[in-house]
């Protein structure tokens, strides 16, 4: 890309997509000349206490942009809508200001800028895999975070994933506030509380 004439180029990658409560959140990042990389590389590959490692590293060397929507977007756009908001919404918060953009995964839509979606782009790309590292731990801190307000449910283990335990406590509890409703477990529990309130 660079010798296409592409100066700034960015890696974008998103984390929580397949949860069943909590925002989707995506990164993009731009690595400086001579960066190091060191065990930066595909987020689910590290330890959390390697990603924390690295995610200091990176905001701290590297430009970081972060976009975050949260479960009622989620709800109203879809998941995959939701998803390219938060990466148009990372692209435009990086201070670097990206001219090309190398994304994680299959083809994305059009971001406003040039762009190349690469499978698998967290284990081949520094700057992909980095941003798959700031996407995670960010999303990793809400839920640790959210836990605090909404202990029964245990996000702090399970990060919003339809785990047993979590698909436990949503059908003793029912849904809370960041819960993402048009899912289909979600929607089911949210279904039988409305049954059960009529009867």
């Amino acid at each position: 890309m660079r010798e296409q004439g592409y100066t700034v180029i960015a890696g974008i990658d998103e984390a929580g997509r397949g949860p069943l409560a909590g925002p989707v959140v995506a990164a993009c990042v731009v690595i400086p000349e001579g960066f190091e990389p060191g065990i930066i590389t595909d987020s689910k590959k590290l330890t959390e206490k390697r990603r924390e490692e690295c995610f200091s590293r990176i905001t701290a060397e590297c430009a970081v942009g972060v976009g975050i929507v949260g479960p009622d977007v989620i709800d109203e756009i879809n998941i995959l809508q939701a998803t390219y908001k938060a990466m148009r919404t990372a692209a435009e918060d990086c201070p670097a200001r990206p001219d090309f953009l190398l994304i994680d995964g299959n083809p994305a839509a059009d971001m406003g800028i040039p762009a190349m979606s690469i499978v698998k782009g967290d284990a081949k790309s520094l700057s992909i895999g980095a941003a798959s590292i700031i996407a995670k731990v960010t999303r990793d801190r809400i839920m640790t975070e959210a836990d605090r307000e909404y202990p029964e449910y245990g996000f702090a283990k399970h990060k919003g994933y339809g785990t047993a335990v979590h698909l436990r406590a949503l059908e003793r509890y029912g849904a809370c506030p960041i819960h993402r409703r048009s899912f289909a477990p979600v929607r089911e529990v949210t279904l039988q509380c409305r049954l059960t309130e009529l009867r």
